[in-house]
């Protein structure tokens, strides 16, 4: 019979080894001191002996109430059970103040520390009903001090949480800061009825509390005293599950709200316990055990909380006499059947009934449990296969459906679809040709799929892209592009091959580009290819040409909305090819595209289109500009350079034309083998490319025709040489103040984009 203490950080936890015994901390310090004390002799022994009897005396004596007197006290109030230690009324609860519980109406109150009681666990947990802190109007709240009470607000199950747009939420504690958060509104989320998902900063913000919390007081108030229609502003301490699950998406309930669950943690003051140990006494028997928790914080007097369980084998209410009962292991089926089970307090023994006389019994019962679960096993594997092979063949009609194969079958039996160059793929086919989508085949992740070099059955080498899901509401779109785009025949437009449209999301299949990406050879140059100016020229001629094809040579315009040097691949004998149409429309003659999502790559994307939604020709024609002045400069499109007066290549190049600078930013291959009269030619028209009017702007076909005659070193192709009305240095501002970040996909606001990092197609 001894005590084991536990440093806890400032606290220390005292478990006994053999049950609960409610002597003070301070008796055990006091035993140590004597048996180490200067007394020796009759006189030490003498004062050793009795102070063992004392203990004793102490620890077989059980300090807590019987079942019988609990009974007699209600047991419940309302839907709330209210277990002893805590009791409704006089003389029910531990110490008859801070586990008194107030029934009134229905509703059991705390009165100690005047919160409503939702539910009481005897694993040391309170839910109440915590009060809101706001900084409406009409919305007042008072604070919550536990302090000197044997309650504090739980770590481990509590969350500070603050509401609102424009708000800074922190906690204090005798007048020390000990933590908080703030919360932000864009105009997407101010709205009071917005809905947010999640609670990481935009319109909610969260973060812990510090253990052992007591007193509690909340703040809030404007980060930006400047903004006033931020609407409320609340800050409270809430149980952190039931807030994911009834307010994490519905914080605008919070305007009719005062109070939301908060958890506490609990224990016993020991001497609550001697109080009840007066004229109560029986033997020990080992049911339930307690831990002693001495905490200098919790206390101003160093009092010592208990908080007590059931030993294993047992179950009950640990606080009572006789509170935790045996549990019955073999009413229960814990030993298995065909074994003998016996019940002993605290644990249970499995034995063999009768191994002789059931020996042949067992032996044929094994055999025959063998032979049956063959048979089973056989029959299950027969079933699994007819079953799953009819679930995958429903899965795939589904996934057709879904991916708009009815619609494409319907266009290839009318006519209107060129049979021969649409190829219907199947799974099977196109999971052996990637071998089951390895990573090892993946060739790169752009911002609509991830695509898998594989080969066909024929020996033929393609690149299979796996798209990401496709809204249900563009199938009709998506299956019209299909058909378009496997018509479309230029040798500087990467050819699409087929489909596959009975997988979870559709599978196109491409020919396959071997030599990478135009941005890899611009930024990444190397020896082996070295991109010389002529080669510069041959390629922005031949994509100019490509883009020119699909604005006016096929049926319905097909806008590509991504252009950038890394959609631009190079064949075999480096050739371009435009790629990665996973962004493209097709529009019918005289019209915009209209659309409620932005899609491109910042860097690249047009202002214009940015700003008004609408995509037209001459966004693609803004893009090739950007692509030109790479082709220049050898420079990336969104510098990362930390300088704040250059944000984009498209301001560094204005600027330098402004200066009569421009070849101090070309790049040293151009500079070397280019004609001075040449690259300024091509400089003048990436300049009328990147007109913010779009209108001013040349077409394609145009664009064409002068890098063709700059080719041919013929003059320009009789394009007007004018310039934009507004001075070049506000123009810069303009480019200066568009978005120059890294690519991203955001909502109906924001701006959807492929990675540059991932190119549609490479080699590894």
């Amino acid at each position: 019979m001894f005590a084991v203490v536990e440093t806890l950080g400032e606290s220390k936890r005292v478990q006994s080894n053999i049950n609960f015994f409610p002597f003070r901390f301070s008796t055990v310090i006091c035993f140590a001191f004597l048996c180490n004390s200067k007394y020796s002799g009759k006189m030490r022994e003498e004062t050793t002996m009795a102070l063992l009897v004392f203990l004793m005396m102490i620890m077989f004596t059980w300090p807590m109430r019987s079942s019988a007197q609990v009974t007699s006290c209600p047991s419940s109030c309302g839907n709330v059970e209210i277990p002893f230690p805590f009791g409704v009324g006089a003389s029910c609860s531990v110490d008859d103040y801070w586990f008194k519980i107030d029934c009134k109406d229905n509703k059991p109150l705390l009165e100690s520390i005047d919160l409503e009681v939702l539910e009481i666990s005897l694993e040391g947990t309170i839910r109440v009903n915590h009060p809101i802190f706001s900084a409406c109007r009409d919305r007042t709240s008072s604070n919550v001090n536990l302090e000197e009470s044997p309650f504090s607000f739980s770590q481990n199950a509590t969350r500070f949480t603050g509401i609102g747009c424009n708000n800074l939420a922190f906690m204090s504690s005798i007048n020390s800061v000990i933590g908080g958060c703030m919360s932000i509104c864009d105009q997407r989320s101010s709205s009071d009825t917005t809905e947010v998902n999640g609670c990481y900063g935009i319109k909610c913000c969260q973060t812990t509390v510090p253990s052992y919390l007591k007193l509690f007081n909340a703040t809030v108030s404007r980060i930006n005293e400047n903004e006033s229609n931020d609407g409320c502003q609340y800050a409270f301490l809430v149980e952190q599950e039931w807030f994911q699950r009834n307010l994490m998406n519905r914080q605008e309930a919070l305007q009719n709200m005062t109070h939301v669950p908060a958890v506490l943690d609990w224990g016993i003051y020991d001497y609550a316990f001697n109080l009840y140990a007066r004229n109560k006494s029986t033997a020990y028997n080992g049911t339930s055990s307690c831990e002693i928790y001495v905490d200098a914080r919790l206390t101003n007097n160093n009092i010592s909380i208990l908080r007590c369980s059931c030993n294993q084998g047992y179950r009950g209410n640990p606080y009572l006499l006789e509170g935790c009962q045996d549990i019955d292991e073999c009413k229960e089926g814990k030993c298995p059947p065909h074994m003998a089970c016996e019940n002993f307090p605290g644990f249970y023994y499995c034995y063999a009934k009768n191994p002789k006389k059931n020996y042949l019994v067992t032996v044929f019962s094994v055999v025959g449990g063998i032979l049956g679960l063959l048979l089973i096993l056989f029959g299950s594997l027969w079933s699994y296969k007819v079953v799953k092979k009819k679930r995958i063949m429903k899965q795939k009609e589904k996934f057709f459906k879904q991916n708009g194969g009815l619609l494409l079958q319907q266009q290839l039996s009318s006519g209107e679809a060129n049979v021969e160059k649409i190829n219907m793929f199947n799974s099977k086919e196109l999971e052996k040709a990637t071998n089951s989508f390895s990573v090892d085949r993946m060739l790169g992740q752009g911002g609509q799929g991830t695509v898998y070099k594989g080969m066909l059955a024929d020996g033929r080498i393609v690149a299979v892209k796996k798209s990401k899901v496709v809204d249900e509401g563009q199938v009709d779109q998506f299956i019209n592009e299909v058909v378009i785009l496997s018509q479309t025949s230029h040798r500087n437009v990467v050819r699409l091959l087929g489909c596959c449209l009975e997988t979870e999301v559709p599978l196109l299949v491409y020919e396959f580009v071997p030599n990478g990406t135009l941005y890899q050879y611009i930024h990444d140059q190397n020896d082996e290819f070295p991109l010389t100016w002529e080669r510069r020229l041959q390629i922005a001629t031949e994509v100019a040409g490509a883009l020119s094809y699909l604005h006016s040579s096929v049926s319905l315009p097909i806008y590509h909305r991504d252009i950038k040097s890394s959609n631009i691949l190079l064949d075999d004998k480096y050739r371009a090819k435009i790629a990665d149409f996973g962004t493209s429309r097709t529009v019918a003659l005289d019209q915009t595209h209209v659309t409620t999502r932005v899609q491109g790559t910042f860097g690249y994307l047009d202002p214009e289109y940015f700003q008004s939604n609408q995509f037209t020709d001459k966004s693609d024609v803004y893009s090739f500009g950007v692509v030109l002045v790479e082709l220049l400069t050898g420079k990336k499109a969104v510098q990362s350079i930390q300088s704040q007066e250059y944000k984009s290549l498209v301001s560094l190049f204005i600027l330098s034309l402004e200066e009569n600078n421009l070849f101090d930013i070309l790049d040293a291959q151009v500079i070397k083998q280019g004609q001075k009269e040449h690259i300024t030619a091509v400089a003048d028209l990436a300049r009328r490319c990147l007109y913010l009017n779009g209108k001013r702007r040349p077409t394609m076909k145009e664009v064409t025709k002068e890098l063709e005659g700059i080719q041919a070193s013929q003059n320009p192709s009789g394009v007007p040489n004018d310039y934009d009305e507004r001075p070049v240095a506000e123009m810069v501002e303009v480019w200066d103040s568009f978005p120059a970040s890294i690519t991203s996909s955001l909502d109906s606001s924001g701006v959807a984009s492929s990675s540059e990092k991932s190119p549609f197609l490479f080699t590894t």
